[in-house]
């Protein structure tokens, strides 16, 4: 047992630990552009009512700070954990979300207005925790192809593999149960949680982003294989906690969400600009519009908005490398899933205003962490020797 001064040692420490959350707190706003990150606890309370409603204009009207712009806000009573967004390829003006975990393999197809326009069930599957999806165009038929991914693993391993399942876009939008084909996979270097799916539009290869301090992006095999489980290949580094991920229309950029704002890249480790995000309660899913000028961005919770946010000019009129269009080139294989060719980069290239990495939570908020927890490691070590 520890001393009484040792008690009161640990205690102080406890205090240190509650201090530094407020601080990454702090620095997490910073990171986002200058969002107040207290906002987002913020929904609620008084403070964060007179927010919403200041920004809560009807669809299309509503702007917030930065340009951004409330483009609707979900009415269906039955959407309250939005964790996935994406964009029809081939309807005009809809869009389709999910739930997140615990709530059935169901998506649904919603409006312009908000409104839901029709339900879908995913015949045979699973909802263990759906945590992304992405929507792309199969090259040979030109119809719509949506994934839903069951990559949720906030153990960190204790799934044995994960899941994404494929569906052919409803070609009507009316409720419906819809076939899907189910792809299990597991990282080369075992378990890890992970909320991003995005999938490239000329070629239908997929990638998952993981949700860690030390996230990364992995790469299916261009050929999926749905009687075996597909290996996930690490090709590059990934910010901090991120929630979600995108391909942009024409494939030559994708975007990382994370909780305090969102990056462009043009590949793994080629920073483009960090994109600054509006507040949310929980920052969930990304995607682009399909002129891939704005940014979509939601979150959980009831009537959560979902907000149309700009692409800095420099994201605009930065020219696609060359190595990203070769890697880009579609794979002829039959049957082929295929995408770019991955150039592994150890680090994070910084923007050209020489921001660095999107890492989420600041560097010097992560150390101030790691500090005081080898502080505390420290001195609880040598009171428990000295009370032996």
């Amino acid at each position: 047992m520890l001393s009484k001064a040792g008690e009161v040692l640990v205690r102080g420490f406890a205090v240190a630990g509650l201090a530094t959350a407020a601080v990454l707190a702090g620095q997490g706003a910073w990171a986002g552009g200058g969002q107040d990150v207290r906002g987002d606890a913020g929904h609620g309370t008084r403070a964060g009512a007179a927010r919403e409603a200041e920004r809560g204009a009807p669809a299309g009207t509503g702007r917030a700070d930065g340009g951004e712009r409330i483009l609707f806000r979900f009415k269906d009573s039955r959407i309250t954990e939005s964790s996935g967004l994406a964009v029809s390829p081939t309807g005009k003006d809809v869009y389709y979300t999910h739930n997140d975990s615990s709530a059935g393999p169901v998506f649904f197809a919603v409006g312009p207005d908000g409104r839901t326009r029709a339900t879908f069930t995913l015949r045979g599957a699973a909802s263990r925790d759906w945590e992304g999806m992405a929507a792309s165009t199969d090259p040979r038929t030109g119809r719509g192809v949506l994934w839903f991914a069951d990559i949720g693993d906030n153990l960190e391993g204790a799934w044995p593999d994960i899941s994404v399942y494929k569906v052919a876009e409803p070609a009507t939008l009316s409720d419906a149960v819809v076939p899907a084909v189910r792809y299990r996979f597991r990282y080369e270097d075992g378990g890890h949680n992970a909320e991003g799916i995005m999938v490239h539009p000329r070629t239908g290869r997929l990638s998952i982003v993981t949700k860690q301090f030390a996230g990364a992006v992995y790469q299916a095999p261009k050929r999926l294989r749905a009687d075996r489980v597909n290996v996930l290949r690490k090709v590059g580094s990934a910010p901090i906690m991120a929630t979600d991920a995108a391909y942009a229309p024409d494939g030559s950029s994708f975007v990382i969400r994370t909780y305090f704002s969102a990056t462009v890249y043009h590949a793994p480790g080629e920073q483009v600009a960090r994109v600054t995000m509006p507040e949310l309660q929980q920052a969930e899913s990304i995607a682009y519009t399909r002129d891939g000028r704005y940014l979509l961005t939601g979150s959980e919770g009831s009537r959560s908005p979902v907000y149309r946010v700009p692409l800095p000019e420099k994201v605009l009129a930065a020219p696609e490398p060359t190595s990203a269009r070769r890697q880009a080139a579609p794979t002829p294989a039959s049957g082929a899933t295929g995408a770019p060719e991955p150039t592994p980069v150890a680090g994070v290239k910084a923007d050209e205003d020489g921001a660095g990495a999107d890492t989420g939570v600041p560097t010097s908020a992560v150390l101030l962490w790691l500090a005081i927890a080898a502080g505390a490691i420290g001195v609880i070590t040598l009171i428990a020797r000295r009370t032996r």
